[in-house]
């Protein structure tokens, strides 16, 4: 059976006035008056039947019992408190735990951190990368930055923005090639293991550049588009990259796109995260920075 418990406001009362060892004080404390408090303590001496204070002229002295309830109702009060600004925290600021493909971490989101730590500085990122869907009821993931059609049941998904495919080499390679022919003559580079059973590789991209009597399926092969995206860089051969994680390399000069046909892959990146979550200030933080970004990045 469910112990009775005294009343919340007479517990608070008799705490403030123990500790002050002044119903007046704790009055002030309170926002209360004076009489106020002096009714919650007698409401509470009441109920338990026991004497809490000794009221003399000059003020308060605890009695036994007062003493040994003292400690136990001001760390019953310092226990909730505590768990609030661990709610806080939660929800305001205090880690954010970012789930994203190991190549979105590498090409997008670890070069642009700083930016949003300037911006928030209350809330520490915590990136993890993998290649699997989190699990949001399991794992330990705020949010997440996921790729595809946004069709993921029970959870809010925000459109951030479409990925295109597009070849990319470094400028040495870049002079050697003035049509889609000319990649014959190259080391092609592809992403072993596409996000999706329908993404377009390199033949789809050589067919719809006219291209599709190109050899297209010897070169070199990587598990992740930044791995592949650094062996362009070297110089090792052509690749065909998501936009969004060469964009970065394009500009800086590190890379260069030498044809202009941008093959939409038909999906998108996504921000994810449970709906119940979706308006906790940290995630909108996240979620408003990440749109920003992408729409700042298209604008140039």
């Amino acid at each position: 059976m469910a112990r009775r418990l005294p009343p919340l406001n007479a517990l608070r009362a008799f705490e403030a006035a123990a500790r002050h060892l002044s119903f007046t004080r704790a009055a002030d404390e309170l926002s209360v008056t004076q009489a106020a408090v002096s009714h919650q303590v007698k409401t509470l001496e009441e109920q338990i039947g026991l004497p809490l204070f000794r009221r003399l002229s000059r003020g308060l002295i605890l009695t036994d019992e007062g003493q040994a309830l003292f400690p136990a109702v001001r760390n019953a009060f310092d226990t909730v408190a505590e768990a609030v600004d661990r709610l806080h925290a939660r929800t305001g600021g205090g880690a954010l735990t970012v789930s994203v493909l190991p190549s979105f971490a590498v090409k997008w989101l670890v070069p642009r951190m700083s930016r949003f730590q300037d911006r928030h500085p209350d809330i520490d990122l915590r990136i993890t990368a993998a290649d699997r869907l989190v699990d949001f009821s399991r794992d330990a993931v705020d949010v997440a930055v996921r790729f595809g059609a946004g069709d993921w049941p029970g959870l809010r998904c925000d459109f951030v923005v479409d990925e295109y495919v597009t070849p990319v080499c470094a400028p040495a390679l870049a002079a050697k090639l003035e049509e889609p022919g000319d990649l014959e003559q190259m080391t092609l580079l592809h992403e072993e293991m596409a996000p999706l059973a329908d993404f377009p590789v390199w033949a789809t991209w050589l067919e719809a550049a006219g291209a599709g009597g190109v050899p297209h399926d010897k070169g070199a092969r990587f598990s992740h588009t930044h791995i592949m995206l650094q062996a362009a860089i070297d110089g090792r051969g052509v690749a065909l990259a998501q936009w969004l994680f060469a964009a970065d390399d394009i500009a800086e000069g590190r890379l260069v796109a030498p044809f202009p046909l941008r093959l939409a892959t038909g999906y998108a990146y996504y921000v994810v995260c449970l709906a119940a979550a979706a308006d906790r200030p940290k995630i909108r933080a996240f979620r408003e920075w990440v749109m920003a970004e992408t729409k700042a990045a298209a604008a140039k």
